[in-house]
Order: C-alpha cells, then structure tokens, then sequence
C-alpha cells in the first residue's frame, strides 16, 4: 500500500532549514522507564511506510534499535499475529483491522500517561468509531483511495469508477488493487451503495460487475498500481492517494483523482500486539513518530496526510494545501470510513472474491 518517494525527500538538515525550525524539540519519554527492557523494538509495518532516516533518528535519541519487518497487507498482519505474536512490538493496522484485532484479543491497551505526544494529534483523531478513546491505537496517517492515470493517455479527468468498472475505453491497461473487500467495496460505491453493505444481494452485484468487466481488466495489483503508471503498463489504476503523489514527484504526466461516486477514506494507526516482547520501548516509538520534526519528516518522504497537528505547522505550502493529499470538504463527504463487519461479513466479501478470481 505504501511507497517511499525517491529524489525529491529533503534530507533532516534540508528539512530544518526551509521549515524554519531551530531545534530537534524531540518530546520523548525519560530513558529510565523501560530500562529493565533489552535495547529493541520490533516493528512490523508496511512497505517503505516511514521516514526515510526514522528508524535511525529514533535510536540515535534512545540508544533503542529498531528493527522493522514488512508486511503487504492487513489480511498478511492478521493471519501473522493470529497464531501467536512471532516477536513484535509495534504494528500499523488499518482502522477496521484495529476494532478486528482488539475485538480479538490481539492487541494490549496503551498507557497513555507513556505518550505525551498525544497532545499534538488533532482532536478530531482522539475519539473514533473503530477504537474509542484511542484505548488500543493512535494514529499514524490517513488517505483516501482513488484513480491514479496518465494524463496523455486518458480524455479529460476519469474521475469516476465507470472506468475501471464498467467500460472498455481503456480495455487492457486498467489495474485494480488486490484486496478483495476493498475492490468490491469500491464497485458497491460506483453503484450507489454503501461500501460496508452486508447485503448479500448488493454484494453480489458488485461482484457480477467485476466478472464482466474482468476482460478488460490488466491485473488485480498487489498495490503496485503506481508501479505500473509509471512503467507504462497501464493507464488507469486504482490505488492509495499517497502512492499515486508519489510516482506524480517522478512524472509529470501522472494524476489522481477521488472518483465523483465516492471511495473509501482511511486511516492507519499504531498499536501494540499481545504477547509484545518490549512494550515499554513500544510506548517510546510510538510516542517519538508522534513528535512534531519527526512526523513531519515522515509524511514529506511518503506524502499521505498526517493526523499530527503539530507536524501540520512544520510542512511546506504545497503539502498542506495539495488536495491530493488533504481532500476538499466536498470531496470528503461523498467519501466513506470503512467499519468492522464481523467475521460473518468478512466472510460474505471473502466468498465473492474467490469467485471473482475464479471467474
């Protein structure tokens, strides 16, 4: 789902410089507190899905190391952790994948007297829907899904989902993602339905639009949509806002666009799984990715919108008013948060995805 941009990221010096910052101002908790913990933590996250230097900084102001595993997606997280944590401590689930995990008993509650960078999350962030009160997550970055095209190849804005879904105008150079419940979830908003239906009436339909426009379909993507632009391989693809913005730094000829029906909005977060092995030094790299300099170095290197207020104060002009990245108002309400269907919803969605694939 996520990745990293290349020549234009602005080095930690750079940084400071043209945001105008004067010191580090790192808030981090006293070394003391998790002392009796072997110097480590483990971190199991997305494909190139932080700072380019995050990892190193967090060590160099801790004396922590931190280790980090990559996983392609939630499905990928939840089977790992859900015969056992193998050894992490922290881990970025998505929102639904949050209420799915602690529903389950996967994840610990966070002390959040051990992260005072809370204060600097924006306060609508700080109570949602999938975590209430932020008991087992905070957050980490949020985006929208969408159309990432090349402009020289299309007619005008194809913004809308009849173009991936349900046309052969650019038969054979479409690619959809390749998470089942998020394409079908898309094809049930092109619809007019809601993508969290779990009607097994509406859920079909989706389905039988995606077997008939399958012909003209290049590839379900494992998230390398972007990949495929900027290749050439294809035309038009559904992807994350963040990966699209970041082959556009590369070529200029690519867009994106939030489809005129609506998509999906998203929010990934932090949390610590059961059975961590170093929870105190879990605390200590979450509250550090919530500091202000270094969330705002994350989110210039992987250019989604970050839900850090005071990393918000640090970015540059082109990043805070990129609608891209922080879509407009109007734009936000023909959008959709994902929610928990229960394991009996998932199931309805898994069950179309196989015959889709199958088709």
């Amino acid at each position: 789902m996520r990745r990293k941009i290349s020549p234009m990221t602005l080095s930690r010096r750079n940084f400071l410089a043209t945001t105008g910052a004067v010191a580090a101002g790192v808030t981090l908790m006293p070394y003391k507190s998790f002392s009796a913990e072997e110097k480590q933590v483990n971190v199991y996250n997305w494909d190139t899905y932080i700072g380019e230097t995050t990892l190193d900084d967090f060590g160099n102001a801790t004396g922590i190391e931190a280790k980090m595993d990559l996983f392609a997606d939630n499905d990928e997280l939840f089977a790992k952790l859900k015969e056992g944590n193998p050894g992490y401590d922290v881990i970025i689930p998505s929102d639904t994948y949050v209420e799915r995990m602690a529903s389950a008993g996967m994840l610990i509650p966070l002390d959040h007297d051990k992260i005072p960078n809370i204060a600097n999350i924006e306060p609508a962030f700080l109570d949602v829907a999938f975590d209430p009160g932020r008991a087992h997550s905070l957050p980490y970055m949020w985006g929208t899904i969408g159309v990432g095209y090349r402009v020289s190849r299309v007619e005008g804005v194809p913004a809308s989902w009849k173009w991936l879904y349900d046309s052969d105008k650019y038969s054979g150079s479409l690619a959809l993602l390749g998470d089942g419940a998020t394409v079908l979830g898309q094809g049930l908003k092109y619809l007019g339905m809601s993508l969290n239906s779990v009607d097994p009436a509406e859920i079909k339909q989706a389905e039988e639009l995606l077997i008939a426009q399958k012909q003209h379909i290049k590839v379900f993507a494992d998230d390398n949509g972007q990949d495929l632009l900027l290749s050439g391989e294809a035309d038009v693809v559904q992807e994350w806002n963040g990966d699209i913005l970041q082959v556009m730094a590369e070529d200029d000829d690519i867009s994106y666009a939030v489809p005129t029906e609506g998509a999906l909005i998203w929010e990934d977060g932090m949390a610590i799984p059961t059975g961590a092995p170093h929870p105190e030094n879990a605390h200590a790299f979450i509250n550090y990715l919530l500091d202000a300099e270094a969330g705002a170095l994350i989110a210039d290197y992987i250019q989604y919108a970050t839900p850090n207020a005071a990393a918000k104060k640090l970015m540059s002009a082109d990043y805070i008013n990129n609608p891209a990245i922080f879509p407009t108002d109007e734009t936000l309400a023909r959008c959709e948060a994902a929610k928990y269907l229960g394991e009996d919803g998932i199931r309805l969605y898994d069950e179309a995805w196989t015959r889709v694939n199958a088709a």
